[in-house]
């Protein structure tokens, strides 16, 4: 595998394990947080996706920024679920995952934004 698609397995992988635990929420019928953590989990990876097909540098930055947004959101519901004890799910796994999502793309998005900087510089 390309070192470009480590990004795409991991969230892949993640969303994968994300839909396991909303199952888990929804057997619990834990319905209105289980969405939201689904809605958020599965957008991370359809972003890095779209960002891999960007048109250019800036789009593939904005790309690549909805899905730290997004990863940071999915953080969230996971902290809330596993804090507010609404349903009985072990979300550890699930946490340092995210974690290492949102180092990954966060080093993917600083790396890309410096690579625009140097490049407006030459063009200056």
């Amino acid at each position: 595998m390309k070192k470009d698609n480590i990004i795409a397995e991991k969230t892949l992988n993640f969303a994968l394990h994300a839909i396991e635990l909303y199952k888990q929420m929804r057997a619990q019928d834990e319905f209105v947080l289980s969405k939201q953590f689904l809605r958020a989990a599965t957008s991370i990876g359809a972003n890095t996706n779209e960002a891999s097909a960007a048109q250019t540098r800036k789009d593939f930055i904005a790309k690549m920024a909805i899905a730290s947004k997004e990863a940071r959101e999915t953080k969230y519901w996971l902290t809330l679920v596993e804090k507010s004890k609404i349903v009985s799910v072990d979300c550890s796994v699930l946490s340092d995952e995210i974690d290492e999502i949102i180092r990954i793309i966060t080093a993917i998005v600083k790396t890309a934004q410096t690579n625009e900087r140097e490049a407006q510089k030459e063009y200056s």
